[in-house]
């Protein structure tokens, strides 16, 4: 089974809220995130063609961010995977009759607030901490906000992630919108030709002489 032929399978179990394909998450792009009004759920798509190399960091990008974490794999996947992910990291196993729990995910307790507020703009994450009254925020470079919500207690880790679900829901409509319009714009330009090969010169016969001027 493929990457599409395994998501059509997901989909429909997502009941309530939204879903978000291919979410930029620290390093990496969570294949789809189902968000509601109070929990994230990533989910990470392993089809027959795919590899198991980026599992690690796929994980620990995954792990900073969401309440719950699902593996989707196909059979041919599931030996290897399973010492590569830690108990609480749900698995499913796709085949063409559906999706099979091989166990469902627990709740994740090692998110991080600076990984979570990346989720969203810059701009979004200053509106929340000025809305605390946390004043001197809105000149800070996406580095030094980093570093404040990595060491401040100021900040409830349980306020921030509702404010990001709350966000990434509302931006929803606009998100789509904007990959609608990059999808139009590739269909209106012309398709690429590919390159045509230089002719390979033929040789000539060995031993073909010239023949002499007369």
């Amino acid at each position: 089974m493929n990457d599409p032929e395994i998501r059509a399978l997901l989909y429909p179990l997502l009941l309530g809220g939204v879903r978000i394909d291919e979410l930029p998450t620290g390093t990496t792009r969570a294949d789809v995130v189902h968000i509601t009004e109070h929990f994230m759920h990533g989910y990470e798509v392993k089809g027959d063609g795919d590899t198991l190399q980026r599992v690690s960091n796929q994980l620990r990008c995954y792990g900073e961010v969401y309440d719950f974490v699902t593996f989707i794999v196909t059979e041919k996947h599931l030996p290897k995977l399973l010492p590569l992910l830690p108990e609480w990291v749900g698995i499913l196993v796709a085949s063409a009759g559906g999706l099979r729990p091989h166990r469902a995910a627990g709740y994740n307790a090692t998110v991080e607030r600076a990984p979570l507020a990346r989720l969203l703009l810059l701009e979004d994450v200053k509106q929340f901490l000025l809305a605390r009254g946390l004043t001197g925020v809105s000149t800070l470079r996406s580095r030094e906000v980093s570093n404040f919500l990595r060491t401040t207690q100021l900040v409830p880790l349980s306020s921030l992630a509702q404010y990001v679900r709350e966000r990434l829901i509302a931006r929803l409509p606009e998100r789509l919108l904007m990959r609608a319009e990059r999808k139009a714009e590739r269909e209106r330009l012309p398709p690429r030709r590919k390159k045509a090969r230089p002719k390979a010169k033929k040789k000539k016969p060995a031993g073909l002489k010239k023949a002499s001027a007369a």
